[in-house]
């Protein structure tokens, strides 16, 4: 679907030009440029191939994006798909009822997905979903009792999800993500009423409810996630007073502060265009004051943007931040016209917020996980801006849910 997307976004006169086909191709040359020079410096270490999926993966929402076609309700539908299936997994693979169990009574649980920070990353995108989304849910109609037993349902699962998954930098970068999206909500009149169309009764319902839930399953997993905050209070209090020797280089903390340091050391060497592909793992293997234990264990950095920066260099992270860039302005710009719903330009926003936070401390970009919640996102937020930019173009009058008249 994504080749067959993004051949068929090269046929389309109006946005074959945008700047995602631009950066992908930058993203190829990037990675060219690296392991062509890596044979001349460090042929050693180079992969007989390029590995240009490295980066390349993730423009995948080119094609994404052209399937939706520009409109609201797949995407929505799409993202909705995507949380149930969440869900499903979490029950019906080998360990999924075992580790619910697990995790209910106080246990830290992956759900067989990888690892528990990736679970947590999923249940925590989609429960910034349910709270951007909530007036849908919660708004009078057909059907709304149903919808919002099922809303209520889900942000239980997601809130339990995310505790029962015990990941630190989740936790944080929910209580940063958390509170901007209520200011975004509450500071603007104007995004409220002319853009969100929020009730302030809707407001005030949604709010008590997911607090409740909180409350609930704060007072019963109290006692685990205590231990999991307070787990490594020795490590973060030496690292505060700069005492790095001491650190236990196999905690946690320890481990991403050893690791990051290495990957510094081997970025100052080739800062613009990096080791190639197999950077991230140098860095780990090849350092030699790495204690052996981490080389043994590890084979990345947990840190998508220095991951990047020790593979592809400056230009690298020039190319993911130039991205970011487009993608940002072209949801504010598109919002402005009315092209993207304001409940969906909301959720961009904190999702953003989320996802800088959460790859500080793990390289979900360098996992198939990050890279498919990168996509099914970031391609629901591009069909959109498309669609503004093709309309706007042709001078044609948005309406809701209106498809892209190159379709």
């Amino acid at each position: 679907m994504a080749i067959l997307g993004l051949t068929m976004v090269l046929r389309s006169a109006d946005i074959r030009g945008s700047a995602p086909l631009w950066l992908l191709l930058a993203a190829v040359l990037v990675q060219l440029l690296s392991w062509c020079l890596g044979y001349f410096h460090h042929p050693e270490w180079i992969p007989d191939n390029p590995q240009l999926d490295r980066m390349g993966k993730w423009f995948l929402f080119i094609g994404i994006a052209w399937w939706l076609g520009g409109r609201t309700r797949p995407t929505l539908w799409l993202w909705c798909l995507a949380m149930l299936g969440l869900f499903l997994t979490s029950i019906t693979n080998d360990v999924g009822l075992d580790h619910w169990q697990r995790g209910l009574s106080g246990h830290r649980v992956d759900f067989g997905i990888h690892n528990a920070q990736h679970g947590a990353m999923y249940f925590g995108t989609s429960l910034l979903g349910l709270l951007a989304f909530s007036r849908r849910a919660l708004q009078p109609g057909s059907w709304s009792i149903l919808r919002r037993l099922a809303w209520g349902i889900a942000l239980t699962i997601c809130l339990a999800g995310v505790i029962v998954t015990q990941t630190r930098a989740i936790w944080l970068a929910l209580l940063i993500a958390l509170p901007v999206m209520a200011a975004l909500v509450l500071v603007s009149a104007r995004l409220m009423t002319q853009r969100l169309g929020v009730n302030k009764k809707h407001l005030v319902v949604g709010g008590v409810s997911a607090l409740l839930v909180v409350a609930v399953l704060g007072t019963a997993f109290h006692g685990s996630i205590e231990r999991r905050l307070g787990a490594e209070n020795q490590v973060i209090t030496e690292l505060m007073d700069g005492d790095i020797d001491a650190i236990d280089p196999n905690s946690s903390i320890g481990n991403r502060i050893y690791t990051w340091i290495a990957a510094t050391q081997w970025i100052a060497e080739r800062p613009l265009v990096g080791w190639g592909a197999n950077g991230r793992s140098l860095a780990v293997k090849q350092t030699e004051w790495l204690p052996e234990k981490t080389k043994e264990r590890y084979g990345h950095l947990h840190n998508t943007f220095l991951e990047v920066l020790v593979a592809y260099g400056a230009l690298g992270v020039f190319v993911m931040a130039a991205l970011a860039y487009w993608v940002g302005r072209g949801t504010w710009l598109a919002w402005r016209a009315g092209a993207m719903p304001g409940d969906m330009a909301l959720f961009g926003a904190s999702f953003f917020i989320f996802w800088m936070i959460v790859n500080q401390f793990e390289a979900y970009l360098s996992f198939s996980s990050g890279v498919y919640v990168h996509n099914l996102i970031v391609g629901g937020l591009v069909t959109h801006i498309w669609r503004w930019r093709v309309t706007s173009s042709r001078g044609v009058a948005l309406r809701t849910d209106e498809q892209l008249p190159s379709h």
